[in-house]
């Protein structure tokens, strides 16, 4: 079915994320979730083709299929900030928005993920904090070749990467596994499927640097230390 006749509830649900573009063109995804992409753009006077590219690459941005086993270390680094950091940027302040409604809303309600959106702003907060140390002092270093000297950082964000996965198992226990009561509204099920779609980037994100990225600065610097244990000072990671 193409995008446009889609029920703009359903699109919600299908490609996490899809709330922030709708909250910017002021598109009722909860209430008026029921209507086409079509008649929802039009009520609103939104540009029809702008809507579904945004959505489309959206959603085209959520697949990637590459090895990056055999990527150079400053091409995986430029995917890992353009494919991680900034959707987590993005990613979370509409999920904090998504979590305080649902709370503010249904917070009489058992199945209610009470203290999520709490939770989640912490997770910005450390994970902003993460991505800057990363982005600030480990990654200059690995693309100048200074592998020896990003050993201490990586041991660093090895030990956050676990405080992360922390969080994730929060996140499960508050959401029983990330999945929506039978009767949720779409703004729940909407912010169900974002979470569902920040763990699995999470995870992958955590994925590339623990076991692709971090091998291969700690591999190259061990092979710049000589035969009396001295290190060189720089390494060819590029």
């Amino acid at each position: 079915m193409e995008l446009l006749d889609q029920t703009i509830g359903s699109i919600a649900c299908d490609i996490p994320g899809a709330t922030r573009i709708f909250h910017q063109h002021k598109l009722d995804f909860c209430c008026g979730g029921g209507k086409s992409l079509r008649e929802a753009a039009q009520r609103r006077g939104v540009d029809t083709a702008v809507l579904t590219a945004e959505l489309e690459q959206l959603r085209q941005s959520q697949q990637s299929g590459r090895d990056w086993r055999d990527a150079p270390v400053p091409e995986l680094i430029m995917h890992i900030l353009e494919r991680f950091h900034e959707r987590h940027r993005e990613q979370l302040p509409e999920l904090i928005r998504l979590a305080r409604r649902v709370e503010e809303v249904h917070g009489d309600k058992p199945e209610c993920p009470l203290g999520l959106a709490a939770l989640l702003e912490g997770v910005e907060q450390e994970l902003e904090s993460h991505m800057q140390k990363e982005e600030q002092i480990l990654f200059p270093l690995l693309l100048r070749g200074y592998c020896q000297q990003s050993l201490q950082p990586i041991l660093v964000m090895r030990h956050e990467h676990d405080q992360h996965g922390d969080n994730l198992e929060r996140l499960a226990q508050l959401t029983n596994d990330i999945t929506p009561p039978a009767n949720a509204c779409n703004t729940w099920r909407a912010l169900y499927a974002g979470l569902a779609q920040l763990r699995e980037d999470l995870m992958q994100h955590i994925h590339l640097e623990n076991n692709v990225l971090f091998p291969q600065a700690e591999e190259m610097a061990a092979g710049r230390v000589d035969d009396s244990g001295a290190a060189h000072q720089a390494c060819a990671c590029h």
